[in-house]
């Protein structure tokens, strides 16, 4: 910033892009691409000549709260959710690029708190992967809309469509503690009307362990992506990041495989409900064929195409199923 280096109050609405772009990139660390922000476009360097690529958009109400999500926390989760994507196909995450649609009402501390959300998940997530470019703008709702970009580095890509019958169904990570987090938040952060009121720093340091943990996997989650990857070299038939429940995700991916996966709800630990129809874990549902080496822990086999798609300890699934924007999205609720 300039010697004039506006303060913690200054709205972006009082600023240029240029100088809300400095606020960015003031916070992150160095690009190592052949060409990084400050151009129209990145330039990066894949070594097999193949790019995965990803998309996801946050915006405000349906994916957060600013009541609820520090600027860090935003960043953090934004980065999060699309390196998992990239991870589940077997790709190694190389570059993010971020566009902020915001209010021009939006402090420029919040900018900045969340480049620093940025650096940290990749840092702490993908140390090869760093913010390349983007794009700022005016709007009326926060929207954070970022794509990240991977290398399979020789390897072939993962999909869901590799399952076959036989298989073992694994996942990596957890399952309901970020749905467990969300209902926390509805539950104890909010007023007689339902609004989300602000969660004070004070008032997270009052949860207990298990309740921390579970806001913390939903408020910033941290997908194992190194076990992700690990997977694929393993020899994964299939592979997807579980982001909108087990039962959704587990349906997505027997269909795209055409066959069945049977849940033993048993190996889904103390919570099977939420386990089962909860989302934004982020963890990473995986089958594996008999002979590989595996991880995770196993949740069930792969069956030829039976009646339905998901079985639940031999019966078919019938109960939620997951997050779907379109049906379960109630503006009422803040």
């Amino acid at each position: 910033m300039t010697d004039a280096e506006p303060d913690r109050e200054t709205t972006v609405g009082e600023l240029s892009e240029g100088q809300i772009l400095r606020g960015i990139l003031d916070r992150l660390p160095p690009s190592s691409a052949p060409v990084g922000p400050g151009d129209d476009a990145a330039v990066l360097a894949v070594p097999d000549g193949r790019v995965v690529a990803t998309t996801d958009t946050l915006v405000h109400g349906p994916d957060f709260r600013l009541a609820w999500s520090s600027p860090f926390d935003l960043g953090f989760k934004a980065a999060a959710v699309n390196l998992a994507d990239v991870a589940a196909m077997g790709a190694r995450p190389i570059a993010l690029l971020v566009a902020l649609a915001m209010p021009d009402t939006t402090p420029l501390a919040f900018v900045r708190g969340f480049a620093d959300g940025l650096a940290a998940a990749c840092a702490e997530l993908a140390p090869d992967c760093a913010v390349e470019g983007g794009d700022l703008t005016v709007s009326d709702t926060l929207t954070i809309a970022v794509t990240a970009l991977g290398s399979l580095d020789g390897r072939a890509p993962v999909r869901r469509s590799g399952a076959r019958a036989g298989d073992g169904v694994y996942v990596i990570g957890e399952l309901g503690e970020a749905a467990r987090g969300l209902d926390l938040l509805f539950q104890r952060f909010v007023d007689a009307d339902g609004a989300p009121v602000a969660l004070t720093d004070a008032a997270r340091a009052a949860l207990d362990p298990a309740d921390a943990k579970a806001l913390s996997s939903q408020l910033a989650p941290r997908p194992p992506l190194d076990q992700a990857l690990r997977a694929a070299a393993s020899g994964a038939t299939a592979m997807m990041d579980v982001s909108d429940g087990l039962v959704l995700d587990a349906t997505r991916l027997a269909d795209a495989s055409g066959v069945t996966i049977a849940i033993d709800s048993s190996a889904l630990g103390d919570d099977p409900a939420r386990a089962l129809g909860g989302g934004e874990d982020h963890g990473f549902l995986v089958t594996f064929p008999p002979d590989a080496v595996t991880l995770g822990r196993r949740i069930g086999s792969v069956q030829p195409r039976g009646a339905a798609a998901i079985e639940v300890d031999g019966a078919a699934w019938t109960g939620r199923a997951g997050w779907d924007p379109y049906r379960d999205w109630d503006a009422g609720r803040g």
